[in-house]
């Protein structure tokens, strides 16, 4: 081994070397270029991406402003319900207390009418000659005094009746506008 040129081994080597070397070449040389094909196909998908995200945002942002529209409706529907409530409730107690005085003045009146009557049977009783007459007096204005007070009662309370009524109604006709709110079914957003 000595004996042997070492010029001889480089020899060998080389045409492999340059042979692969020019296959990969021409290979290379064949074949078309790999960073087109993919910078297309990455613009391709980015571009188609962004278009969905974009498509996707927009569905997102007209459902959202959709449901905010839908809220802020409720929102006033609420608002002018509550208020016509408030109204409704102003209403009952202004009538309530307004019949109350009415009611008040005609109590009153019913009572000095009974008291101007009993002064009446004051006096006729002190002009009485016996004790018959007295009790029969007596007895007669006892029968009237309780017919006016029956009448009177039967006024007041026909009066307070119709008191309640006028009072509650404000107050009935928001209940029933409120059952009719809710057996409506309501509208999904």
């Amino acid at each position: 081994m000595a004996n042997e040129p070492k010029a001889s081994r480089p020899a060998i080597q080389k045409p492999a070397t340059e042979t692969a070397v020019a296959v990969a070449e021409k290979a290379l040389k064949a074949a078309p270029p790999p960073a087109e094909p993919v910078q297309k196909m990455a613009a391709k998908t980015t571009d188609q991406g962004l278009t969905e995200a974009h498509t996707a945002m927009e569905k997102s942002m007209d459902q959202a402003t959709r449901t905010t529209d839908g809220f802020y409706k409720a929102t006033e529907e609420a608002m002018e319900f509550g208020r016509g409530n408030f109204e409704a409730f102003t209403k009952a107690t202004q009538t309530y207390v307004s019949g109350l005085q009415e009611l008040s003045k005609q109590a009153f009146a019913a009572m000095q009418a009974l008291n101007e009557q009993a002064v009446q049977n004051a006096r006729a009783l002190t002009a009485v000659k016996s004790l018959k007459e007295a009790a029969d007096l007596q007895a007669s204005f006892a029968k009237a005094q309780l017919e006016k007070s029956m009448t009177e009662a039967t006024k007041l309370g026909e009066a307070a009746f119709k008191l309640a009524e006028q009072s509650s109604a404000p107050i009935a006709a928001r209940v029933t506008l409120a059952m009719e709110r809710l057996s409506r079914p309501s509208v999904a957003v």
